[in-house]
This record gives C-alpha cells, sequence and structure tokens, in this order.
C-alpha cells in the first residue's frame, strides 16, 4: 500500500541544474533565511553581534524584512507579540552569551504565554562546542542549557547540512499546541563558511495537530448536557486556538456562563448575557464557579491568577481541556482531556445536547451586580475612570499590549478587550518592560491599525531605548505611562505588609522631553482630559507617547480572607 506521505515528487531538470549550480557568495547564513523564507516567514526580530554576522549579511540577500530593536530583552518580546497576533513563529536571530541571554526573560514569557517564537542564536565556533573552555569571546561551557528550562525544544547545529531541518524541526514545535519559544544555535564558523549546499526553495510548515481522545469527549458531553448548574472558565488556549466562536456557540447550547481569565481576554463577549466577564479574581465569582455541578476549564491550567490565587476549591466534576499535557490536572483532579482547544469544542459541540435554563442570566447579572457593589464601596472612582478614558479613546479592533503596572491589573478584571486576540499583558511570567516592545511587534505584524502599549514608569524604564526603534520604522504605537514615582503595586504590597515600603521610589526623566528628543511626539495629560489626549495620539500617525502622573490603588483582593 501507499501513503500520500510516501511519495516523492520528481524534480526538474531546471531544479537539478540549480541544485548542482546554487549561487556563489552564499553562507551559512543564507541557509538560515533561505529557510525561514521556505517556511513562510516574511520578518525577523533581533540585534547583530559579532558571531551572528553570517546570518545578518545574509539578510541584505533576501527578502525578509528585518525589525532591530536595542535590547534583545526587547526584541524577544516584540517577536512574541508578533507571534500572537499572527499566529505565525515569529523569528528572533541574536548573538552568542551576552546577547542570547539577555532574551531569556522574554523567552519566559512567551513561555507562560504560549506565544511562537523561533529563537536563533549564533555559538562559538565549532571547536569550542563541548565545555573545552577555549576562552573564545562570549563562551559558555553549555549554552544550550541556559535556555532547556525556558523553551519548548532546543537545537543545536553543528553542520551547514542541518540547518534546513533544524529549522524546519524548530518551526513546527513552535507551532505544534501548545505554542511556545524554541532554541536553535549555529556556531560563528558554520554560519560565516561559503557553502555549497542548493538554495533552500520550501519546507513543511504544517505542524501536527492535537485532536481529543473521542471517549473523553464523549463523557464529558454526557456530563455537560446532564448538568443542572454548569459553568466554562476560558482561558488563552482558546484565543490561541482561535475558538472563541465555537466556545460561544458551546456556551448558549449549553446555556453555561462563561468567566475568561487574564489569558483568555475577549475569548467570550463582554456583554453577552452568558458573560461573568474577566472577574475571576473576585469571592463572588469564585463563589459560582464553586457552585458548579459541572466546570468545562478550556484551554487554563488553573494557575495562581486564574483561580484567585488558589483559593478556589471547586465542589462539582471539573472538565479540563488543555494542550499542554503537564498542566492538565496540575492543580485539580479532573476529566483530563489532552487536546487544542478548537478541536475538542468541535468535539463537544457535536455531541453534546441543548439545555434551556432560564436562570443562568439571571444568575449571572446577580453575581456581577455583588462585584460592582464591591468595587464601588471602596471608592475608587479614579481608578475606574482612568479604565473607561482607555477604553472609550481605543478602537475596538485596536490590540493593547500591557506592562505589570497598577492599571494592568485593572485591566486583568475590568478591561473589556472587545474581541479576541485583542488584549496581551505579561501576566504569564510577570517580568516587568513587556507592554511598549511587544506593541512594536504587534504593529510591525499589522500597521494598518493603531496599537496601545500601558506601561507604569518603573516598567517604561525598562524598555525606554525602543522609542528610537518605533521612530526609525514609524511604528503607529502609541504609549500610555502612568507616572507615579516607583514601583507602584509593589509599594502597595509593602506598605500592607510591613507599614511602609523600601526601594519602591524612582528618580524618574521627563518622559515627555525625553520622548520628543527622540522625534517621538509627547504629551502629558490628566485624568479628566486623558480620553481626549489619548484617542488624538491614536489617530495620529506613527509612534506617541502619553504621560498621566497619577497614583493609583489596587481594589481590595478577597483571596487573603477566603
Amino acid at each position: 500500500m501507499t501513503h500520500d506521505h510516501d511519495l516523492v515528487l520528481r524534480p526538474t531538470q531546471a531544479q537539478i541544474d540549480a541544485a548542482l549550480n546554487p549561487p556563489a557568495g552564499r553562507n551559512g547564513g543564507d541557509l538560515v533565511v533561505e529557510t525561514l523564507a521556505g517556511l513562510g516567514a516574511t520578518t525577523v526580530f533581533g540585534l547583530p553581534g559579532q558571531h551572528a554576522l553570517g546570518m545578518f549579511d545574509a539578510l541584505r540577500r533576501s527578502d525578509l524584512r528585518y525589525i532591530g530593536l536595542r535590547v534583545e530583552n526587547n526584541a524577544g518580546f516584540a517577536a512574541d507579540a508578533y507571534g500572537r497576533i499572527t499566529g505565525e513563529a515569529a523569528p528572533l536571530l541574536l548573538s552568542t552569551g551576552p546577547g542570547a541571554l539577555t532574551s531569556l526573560a522574554a523567552l519566559q514569557e512567551a513561555a507562560a504565554a504560549s506565544a511562537p517564537v523561533l529563537a536563533i542564536s549564533s555559538q562559538i565556533p565549532t571547536a569550542g562546542l563541548g565545555g573545552g573552555r577555549h576562552g573564545y569571546l562570549h563562551e559558555l561551557p553549555d549554552q544550550a542549557a541556559s535556555f532547556r528550562g525556558v523553551v519548548k525544544s532546543v537545537h543545536t547545529v553543528r553542520t551547514q547540512s542541518q540547518i534546513p531541518s533544524a529549522l524546519e524541526a524548530a518551526w513546527k514545535s513552535a507551532l505544534t499546541a501548545p505554542h511556545g519559544p524554541v532554541w536553535v544555535e549555529i556556531p560563528q564558523d558554520v554560519l560565516l563558511a561559503e557553502t555549497s549546499v542548493p538554495v533552500v526553495t520550501g519546507g513543511d510548515a504544517f505542524p501536527e495537530e492535537l485532536p481529543p481522545r473521542p471517549e473523553l469527549t464523549a463523557v464529558a458531553a454526557h456530563l455537560l448536557s446532564h448538568a443542572e448548574r454548569p459553568a466554562i472558565i476560558a482561558g488563552g488556549g482558546v484565543v490561541r486556538a482561535d475558538a472563541s466562536g465555537k466556545l460561544r456557540q458551546l456556551a448558549e447550547t449549553l446555556q453555561a456562563p462563561v468567566v475568561a481569565t487574564p489569558g483568555g481576554k475577549g475569548a467570550f463577549p463582554w456583554t453577552h448575557p452568558l458573560s461573568l466577564q474577566s472577574w475571576i479574581e473576585d469571592r463572588h465569582t469564585t463563589d459560582f464557579l464553586e457552585d458548579a455541578d459541572v466546570l468545562l476549564v478550556v484551554g487554563s491550567g488553573l494557575g495562581e491568577l486564574s483561580s484567585n490565587y488558589h483559593t478556589f476549591k471547586p465542589r462539582g466534576r471539573v472538565i479540563q481541556i488543555e494542550a499542554d499535557l503537564g498542566k492538565l490536572e496540575s492543580n485539580h483532579p479532573a476529566l483530563g482531556i489532552h487536546a487544542d482547544a478548537r478541536l475538542a469544542l468541535q468535539a463537544l459541540l457535536e455531541t453534546v445536547t441543548e439545555r434551556t435554563d432560564p436562570t443562568a442570566s439571571e444568575r449571572v447579572r446577580a453575581v456581577l451586580a455583588k462585584v460592582a457593589d464591591r468595587i464601588a464601596a471602596q471608592e475608587l472612582t479614579l481608578e475606574q475612570d482612568v479604565l473607561a478614558s482607555v477604553r472609550k479613546a481605543l478602537p475596538a479592533d485596536s490590540p493593547s499590549f500591557w506592562d505589570m503596572t497598577i492599571l494592568a491589573y485593572w485591566a486583568w478584571s475590568a478591561f473589556d478587550a472587545k474581541g479576541p486576540n485583542h488584549m496581551h499583558t505579561a501576566q504569564g511570567a510577570g517580568g516587568l518592560g513587556y507592554g511598549f516592545p511587544a506593541a512594536l511587534g504587534a504593529a510591525a505584524a499589522d500597521p494598518t491599525r493603531p496599537v496601545l502599549a500601558v506601561s507604569g514608569d518603573g516598567g517604561a524604564l525598562y524598555s525606554i531605548a525602543e522609542l528610537a526603534t518605533a521612530r526609525q520604522y514609524d511604528l503607529p504605537v502609541t504609549w500610555l505611562i502612568v507616572d507615579d514615582g516607583g514601583y507602584g503595586i509593589l509599594r502597595e504590597y509593602m506598605t500592607d505588609a510591613f507599614g511602609e515600603a523600601t526601594a519602591t521610589e524612582l528618580t524618574r526623566p521627563d518622559y515627555v522631553a525625553l520622548a520628543e528628543s527622540f522625534g517621538v511626539p509627547g504629551v502629558r495629560t490628566t485624568p479628566e482630559t486623558l480620553e481626549a489626549d489619548l484617542a488624538k495620539a491614536l489617530q495620529t500617525p506613527g509612534p506617541s507617547v502619553v504621560v498621566l502622573p497619577a497614583v493609583l490603588r489596587m481594589f481590595a483582593p478577597t483571596h487573603l480572607t477566603a
């Protein structure tokens, strides 16, 4: 029997001639960019370095667009966002040692958020591999060891003929559910040496699918169809699988209320009668979910931020659909279904029976009313008004990228993303500096719509150098910097815990003047003028900065007294 994958297409004579006589002047770097182009890449991010110059020289002979950032970690954040927006593996070109290691925090965020990043680093010359301690510049005994605990897979190339296959394997790894960052390293001499390997003309860019086991979805469908109080938690896996439409159809069929995790923002319509929105960090919501007799968790590991800081204790049956095998039942016993969210939801749609529940939307309204009353009692009008102004100013189809700052913590719970894949934060790994460089990556992916970045002044100082990148490539990113003179959330945490804060106060620059020194227009705003100033900046082509001096407060947590 002959299978389709056993068939080998016979090359034409022209292809044979081209393979036997490759163009002169090519090196190992050309094999990298040719393979990337063959896999479908159009844009690469990165920073040049001495060992990586072979790759960067090859860019000159390719049609790939290069977006160069000023710090490797920021380049990683930009690639992360490009991968989230496009669903493609975003190439990130790095140099050896310090350049490579500087990207680690960004790759951790990509791993935590399942963003497909294809990191390609140079290495010391082949003779130095294996930890021989020859004293090469940037030498590490085992560079790959620094990345194995962070990325999905590691691929070390030792010869030019390995480059196309290694990159193709890494590409598929990055795009196989769950998506994530991968690491490829290629020695300097392999990149620089002239090559006789034929021009790379294509590649298999299609990763394997991850369907659910039918016996498991059959049980899940039975449980959901006969539940009295079903509920759904929608995580980031729904967004990454482009499964929000199927989620909505299933929720309506089952009349099951839905709450979105911070990573699942936009997975379910905010104003839908069954929408519990994103108030997952609230005891009223936690109590409601605990009372469900069947709880469907889609694309979430129910980690700290998705379980009200592990105070969530479900009393009913839990069904967990998760593409990351290691997260399956990692926090709660469940009917675990290892699958891509889209394929699993489709299987459930084909097997569940319709439920009627006239009380579902009433129960949702009651929970949201309790949440609103709790927040209203805390006199946090400034914070709510600022967040509302941002929402009004931002076009409904524009993506936003939020750093780890108090306004972002509010947004996790209270911001309407207006659609799937529109709101992204650094809540996966929780590192500072994500918002602005990530927004630049999103703008590179789709420059037809403005992009919003939101940072505190502490996070802004991590990525201020990228104002030069924004200006150089004229990327349509408006950067809102909430300037409270320090690490605001840490100031709150320490004051609450110890009575006073230490090491949280910052001397900061004049951000408007600093932006203008890069040729980027800036404006200082107030809570009253924020909506108008932000809307104007978003409507103006190219980059801009809006600075809001304000001390915001967090709403009171409910997990400490649970």
